[in-house]
């Protein structure tokens, strides 16, 4: 959705803010709390150097993964435990590396778990891991005498994240559009948007904004359509060539963004979940046609590939630094990431999806709507 590359350190200094309003599931108001107050302690040094900046690629370059093949999926009956649970701001998660049960504190140790039973495990130290149900639900998981609640970050079945808009969309339509982007000053150049289907046919698209399925429930494009600036759209399908290659192809949500849309997002969020939107005072790089959100599509199935989170979703599971996951959506999420930095894209440090052109800021701020661009 966005791109501000300095608003999440700033969210680690500031704290996290009021609880959100967000729709779904237990333990929704310690996630909307958690968000920023944990989960970006990853920008802040946690991530480690796993948010270098892109890489220069060279058009048609050879380059070859250092990756290997995905990693198995992991056995059914572990599918419910993994994820991330509490007590009080003390939070874990549990995930799977190289085919083993983890326990990880955030911040804090990273524990293999052995079985010892049913739902039961043991760490190398002989602490005592119970994971407690109700009927087929997880609720919870005993570490020693301590018990920590399972948080219920994004949606657990796979559908789409939502919030609860602070004011009615359609006055927030209203506004925007009679609002004007910020000036600007410099030497750009002439914007040049392609459409992204023109250069590769190969591309697959799922346009959330130009239906409901979104995070805010709204239409806001009249016509399915992903536009990028020229040298943009040229690496991405030299970066869709090469995930071909490989088995995959890049699936399309979203490229040139007018900004009416962008501030609509912005005076839509609950305050304390803007780092995952761009502040239209300085505007989006999707505005100016240098930003795309995607992922991957697997070649032999047709279907997206499964990553830690989903789309749009404003939990931690977004970060590209997130740990938790399996090795599975963890190999796929750097995938995808290597042949963007390949062509010269960079990730933003809050979605993994949303990658970043290294020309943005030679376009100017973009408010045209799909119909009245000419393409």
């Amino acid at each position: 959705m966005t791109h501000d590359t300095n608003r999440a350190a700033r969210r680690v200094r500031a704290g996290p803010g009021p609880r959100g309003r967000l729709k779904r599931g237990p333990g929704r108001r310690h996630a909307a709390f958690a968000t920023t107050a944990l989960c970006c302690g990853w920008l802040a040094g946690c991530g480690g150097d796993t948010l270098d900046t892109a890489r220069e690629g060279v058009p048609g370059a050879a380059a070859t993964s250092d990756l290997g093949g995905p990693p198995p999926d992991v056995p059914t009956a572990w599918r419910p435990m993994i994820g991330e649970y509490a007590d009080g701001l003390d939070t874990l998660s549990l995930l799977e590396a190289d085919s083993h049960l983890v326990l990880q504190h955030w911040g804090g140790p990273r524990l293999d778990l052995a079985p010892t039973g049913a739902g039961a495990f043991r760490t190398e130290g002989g602490v005592q891991v119970v994971v407690n149900r109700q009927g087929s639900q997880v609720t919870s998981v005993s570490v020693g005498d301590r018990s920590f609640l399972k948080l219920a970050l994004g949606t657990g079945d796979g559908s789409t994240f939502r919030i609860t808009p602070v004011r009615p969309p359609d006055e927030l339509r209203a506004e925007a559009l009679a609002a004007s982007p910020p000036a600007e000053e410099g030497d750009f150049r002439a914007s040049d948007l392609v459409e992204l289907v023109t250069l590769d046919s190969t591309f697959q698209l799922d346009i959330r904004y130009a239906s409901t399925n979104n995070f805010m429930g709204e239409v806001f494009y009249s016509e399915p359509r992903a536009f990028l600036q020229r040298p943009a759209a040229e690496a991405l399908a030299r970066a869709n060539e090469w995930l071909r290659e490989r088995g995959y192809g890049l699936l399309i949500h979203d490229g040139y963004r007018p900004w009416y849309v962008t501030k609509m997002f912005w005076d839509a969020t609950p305050e304390e979940l803007r780092v995952f939107v761009a502040d239209p005072a300085s505007g989006s790089r999707h505005n100016r046609g240098c930003a795309v959100d995607l992922t991957l599509f697997d070649l032999q199935t047709g279907e997206p590939v499964v990553m830690t989170g989903g789309y749009d979703e404003m939990s931690p599971r977004s970060f590209p630094a997130y740990p938790g996951g399996t090795a599975r959506q963890r190999w796929h999420r750097d995938l995808l990431r290597e042949a963007m930095e390949l062509q010269g894209f960079s990730v933003y440090e809050a979605e993994w999806w949303h990658f970043d052109y290294r020309d943005w800021r030679s376009y100017r701020i973009g408010d045209q709507r799909f119909e009245d661009l000419g393409v």
